[in-house]
């Protein structure tokens, strides 16, 4: 925990800088290492060379597998867990510096970017306007104008009884209740359950659920899991079903999506 509130004082040190992008390499211990709920005045993208992180905000969870990150505007609050072994880099972006998303979403980041982002970490933070460091910086912030986004995210609705849904499956993600079984949980219809549902998240409960266990399943594999392991966590009867569904969903593999990842 100490390294853990030494990480969260160093953030707001970067923070208080004026470059257009600084950057903060941690290294975790070999435990899973979760930051108090907080925000920044510059934007911040926290990047997975290793294993990978969990991002929350208020309205939805982000999974950002190594070779990714999440992009979090200034000012929106969030925390971070980031797996066991884990190796990431906040990279904090001065406003108007750059032309990048106004919501939080995940970026595919490419080998220059992530070098980039490896190098600047390593330079000294307040570097003059006219050095080198600067010009990279304007470089790589460049380059994460055109990166592409990806579909690894979870929204989160704000109703109580979709919450406590969300509750009982981050806590059991095997669970295979039907959505019946889950409107009697919470006193409602069926069809009301379904129309909340789409509602506040854009999506099926069926593709809601789907949704969890992919971020669920990412989270897994990241830390180390087989691949039999996660299929066994989420509830699936085989891992052929849970390829299956992990295929359709991301276009390929378990196993492939995680070394595309780390050939980044």
């Amino acid at each position: 925990m100490t390294d853990l509130h030494r990480l969260h004082v160093d953030q707001f040190e970067y923070d208080n800088l004026s470059q257009p992008a600084v950057a903060l390499m941690l290294e975790p211990q070999r435990n899973d290492s979760e930051s108090a709920t907080h925000k920044h005045r510059k934007g911040q993208l926290v990047v997975a060379y290793r294993g990978g992180i969990v991002c929350t905000v208020e309205d939805g969870v982000w999974m950002v597998p190594s070779g990714f990150g999440v992009w979090i505007p200034g000012g929106v609050s969030h925390n971070n867990r980031v797996t066991a072994n884990g190796q990431v880099c906040f990279l904090f972006v001065e406003p108007d510096a750059a032309s990048l998303p106004e919501r939080c979403c995940t970026l595919a980041l490419s080998p220059l970017i992530l070098e980039l982002i490896r190098h600047l970490s390593g330079q000294a933070q307040d570097y003059p306007a006219d050095s080198r460091p600067a010009r990279l910086a304007n470089v790589l912030l460049e380059e994460l104008e055109s990166a592409p986004t990806e579909q690894l995210y979870l929204p989160l609705p704000a109703s109580i009884p979709l919450r406590t849904i969300a509750r009982a499956l981050a806590q059991d993600p095997a669970d295979r209740a039907t959505m019946a079984s889950w409107a009697r949980h919470v006193a409602m219809s069926e069809r009301s359950l379904a129309r909340l549902v789409k509602s506040e998240t854009g999506l099926t409960f069926g593709q809601w659920r789907k949704q969890w266990q992919i971020i669920v399943a990412l989270q897994n594999l990241a830390e180390g899991q087989s691949v039999q392991r996660t299929a066994e966590a989420l509830g699936y009867e085989s891992v052929s079903s849970f390829i299956s569904m992990f295929r359709k969903t991301l276009g390929t593999s378990p196993a492939r999506y995680l070394r595309n990842t780390t050939l980044r």
